[in-house]
């Protein structure tokens, strides 16, 4: 390849399509007197590090379900919620089986990404997933069995609507109480398996758009901002306007504790 024949735009064009360059490469590049072809090495050289650190990160995080692979088992579920710490809104539980060694290239703890990579990454998981299903619990259940038995409920829901049934379980915090499969809790698990992950995201999607729908009916309280977190906008809204059907009554201004949301 002579890269000293081709116009900076054509290396350019080049580079960004290559995924690999040789060491034969890299070393006419880097004797190229022209310094628009040595930045432009750089650039790649430096997109290549960011690819491979992805990689690395990726490969870690199926740790867990690689564990499962080498014994023969393929439906592994994650299993992840969104929306306990709220004071308005479901809680929402999402339950994803990926198939077997799946690298979905970005995806991470919903909380570690954007709005708009979360959405992207939704739609690929929804697109690629063996199985992918949500469990909703409302705010009048959440005041009735208490935040906990409300997320496990949700978690259980979306298990139950879970086709195919999964051969073990992955589950981000605690053990999934009343439960009939085989489970792993893992603390922190949405950053460390790429099931939960999956799961994590498809649970925080699904409860955006549905807080969304309720800034919709109710937009006094700026749900489609705060999604029915303690922000100041939100308790500024409750001191003037009151709670709206969706608030939950079991939790204090602060969304942390029980007692009675004034």
């Amino acid at each position: 390849m002579l890269f000293n024949r081709m116009t900076l735009e054509e290396l350019a064009a080049y580079l960004e399509k290559r995924g690999r360059l040789s060491s034969k490469e890299k070393r006419l590049l880097q004797s190229d007197r022209r310094r628009g072809a040595r930045l432009l090495l750089e650039r790649w050289l430096r997109r290549e590090e960011t690819r491979r650190r992805e990689e690395s990160r990726l490969h870690k995080m199926l740790g867990e379900e690689n564990l499962f692979y080498r014994q023969g088992i393929r439906l592994i579920a994650g299993v992840d919620e969104a929306g306990r710490g709220p004071l308005a809104g479901p809680v929402v539980a999402a339950a994803v089986i990926l198939p077997p060694g799946t690298v979905i290239h970005y995806l991470n703890d919903s909380k570690k990404l954007t709005a708009a990579r979360r959405e992207e990454l939704y739609d690929r998981i929804r697109e690629i997933a063996l199985g992918c299903a949500v469990g909703i619990c409302s705010a009048a259940e959440i005041d009735r069995l208490n935040i906990f038995g409300a997320t496990m409920q949700a978690m259980r829901r979306a298990l139950s609507e879970l086709s195919p049934r999964p051969e073990v379980v992955l589950v981000d915090g605690f053990p999934i109480r009343d439960m009939d499969m085989p489970q792993k809790a893992i603390p922190g698990g949405d950053a460390l398996s790429l099931s939960i992950a999956a799961a994590s995201v498809v649970a925080k999607v699904t409860r955006d758009r549905i807080m969304l729908d309720l800034h919709r009916r109710y937009p006094e309280y700026g749900f489609d901002r705060n999604k029915g977190y303690a922000t100041r906008e939100h308790l500024l809204a409750l001191a003037r306007c009151g709670t709206c059907p969706e608030h939950r009554r079991s939790f204090r201004s602060c969304g942390s504790r029980e007692g009675e949301l004034s």
